[in-house]
C-alpha cells in the first residue's frame, strides 16, 4: 500500500508534527490550509474570493505531490470568519470545482491572524474516470 506525505514549509508543521498533506492507499487528506504566502504574509488580506482562488490553488499542488488531482476531491470544508461573504467564497469554489462537485461544507469561525477570511480542508479518494479505485 502506498503511503505519502508532503511537507510544505509551513511554520508550525514540525511543532505540531503533521503533514500538509498526506496519501495512505488511494484516500488522500489535505490539511487546513489558508492564504498565507511562503514570505510569511497574508494573500489579499480581507478578499474571500482572491484568498479561496489561492488556497485552492495550494490544495491543488498538495495533491499532486502526493499523486493526486483535484478531480479526486470528494469532500471540501471552508471555515469562512464572515458568512455574509460566502458569495465570494461560493463563487470562487465553483469556478475551481466546476464538473467535479465535491460535497461542501461552509462553516464560520475565528482564525489565526486578521485579514485570514478562509480556510480550506479537503478529502480525496485517487479513482480512474469511471470511479474505479485500482487494487480495490
Amino acid at each position: 500500500m502506498t503511503i505519502r506525505i508532503w511537507k510544505s514549509g509551513g511554520r508550525f508543521e514540525e511543532v505540531a508534527s503533521y503533514s500538509r498533506a498526506k496519501r495512505i492507499g488511494p484516500f488522500v487528506w489535505v490539511a487546513g490550509t489558508t492564504a498565507i504566502e511562503p514570505t510569511g504574509r497574508i494573500h489579499a488580506p480581507g478578499d474571500v474570493g482572491a484568498q479561496t482562488l489561492y488556497i485552492l490553488s495550494r490544495i491543488d499542488e498538495a495533491l499532486k505531490e502526493v499523486g493526486a488531482e483535484l478531480r479526486h476531491v470528494g469532500r471540501v470544508r471552508a471555515y469562512l470568519t464572515d458568512l455574509s461573504q460566502a458569495g465570494a467564497f461560493a463563487h470562487a469554489h465553483g469556478e475551481v470545482f466546476k464538473g467535479i462537485d465535491p460535497v461542501l461544507t461552509t462553516v464560520q469561525a475565528g482564525l489565526t491572524q486578521p485579514g485570514l477570511m478562509v480556510e480550506i480542508d479537503v478529502d480525496a479518494v485517487i479513482h480512474d474516470e469511471n470511479g474505479e479505485i485500482s487494487g480495490f
